[in-house]
């Protein structure tokens, strides 16, 4: 199934709490951002969409890494894209 992710403004609308590390080594979560909606696959391959109601996923940034329910790295190549640390979201994304 496809990951369909939108950005929430309000942390009690969102499914899933994030924090963007900067180092790979220090993610739970390695994720790839997808072209095209039929390329996002599994928890690591997300597509964004503009609309809460054609998202799969609402998600919020939090500023602090201890408020975040997943630290994740944003990589450039799909082939990357996996869990990297057990997490309780793992299989559960959307």
């Amino acid at each position: 199934m496809a990951k369909i992710f939108v950005v929430v403004t309000r942390v009690q609308d969102a499914n899933i709490k994030l924090f963007k590390v900067e180092r790979e080594n220090n993610a739970d979560l390695i994720f790839w951002i997808a072209d095209r909606e039929n390329n996002a696959k599994g928890d690591a391959k997300w597509f964004f969409v503009d609309r809460e109601r054609d998202a799969s996923v609402k998600i919020f940034w939090v500023n602090r890494e201890q408020d975040a329910d997943i630290k994740v790295f944003e990589t450039k190549r799909e082939n990357d894209a996996k869990w990297k640390k057990a997490n309780k979201f793992q299989h559960r994304m959307g």
